[in-house]
């Protein structure tokens, strides 16, 4: 008999979502860490600014739009089928991923910041679908092996974007490796999310889990 952990990371009400997550949270590590070593090594002397300071900026861009956006975040994830949300938000993954690409690129501070301040509305728009899905696609005694695997998947890539990004950037054509794989990511990322499961709101019902 196959445990509660395996037989969820291949069943469709749960398997895609994990991997759109683990893929988002990858994305995101990946171009902060690109970006901040990029900053720190080439770009901070031709922006006027030290490096700790525009690491730390880029830091504030990135998190800014989780105070700003996270009310209406939540109230969309009430108002509208989670699924639907969640393939809109992959494609403009793939926008921003290519918007950070060519900002690795082209050296240019001003794009790099703008992909990091819509890769956390990005972040912040998913948040709250990841976990109000849960509770609509699994049974209630699947819920914590399923919050478990959600969060053991969204630190493994934090790490694995965080080292990736930070060790590759520097090499010959690494923007180009960077830029290449996010955006690679963010298409693979999309292509799960369209086999999320439906989720309507919560005004319409919740649907019986999808057992596949």
């Amino acid at each position: 008999m196959r445990s509660p952990l395996v037989r969820l990371l291949t069943a469709r009400r749960f398997a895609p979502l994990f991997v759109t997550q683990f893929l988002g949270a990858f994305n995101d590590n990946l171009l902060k860490s690109a970006m901040g070593i990029v900053v720190t090594f080439r770009l901070a002397a031709q922006s006027g600014m030290d490096s700790a300071s525009l690491v730390m900026l880029a830091g504030a861009v990135f998190i800014a739009p989780f105070f700003l956006f996270s009310g209406a975040s939540g109230t969309l994830a009430d108002r509208v089928d989670k699924s639907y949300i969640a393939r809109i938000v992959k494609v403009a993954e793939i926008v921003i991923m290519t918007l950070g690409a060519v900002g690795l690129w082209l050296d240019s501070v001003p794009l790099l910041f703008a992909a990091l301040f819509f890769l956390g509305t990005h972040s912040t728009v998913f948040g709250p679908i990841k976990y109000a899905l849960l509770p609509q696609h699994l049974h209630e005694d699947e819920l914590v092996a399923g919050n478990a695997l959600i969060e053991a998947g969204t630190f493994l890539a934090i790490l694995f974007g965080t080292i990736l990004g930070g060790s590759v950037v520097l090499l010959a054509q690494g923007a180009l490796v960077v830029g290449g794989c996010g955006v690679v990511c963010a298409l693979l990322g999309w292509i799960a999310a369209r086999q999320i499961p439906p989720a309507p709101s919560s005004a319409g019902g919740s649907p019986e889990p999808n057992l596949r």
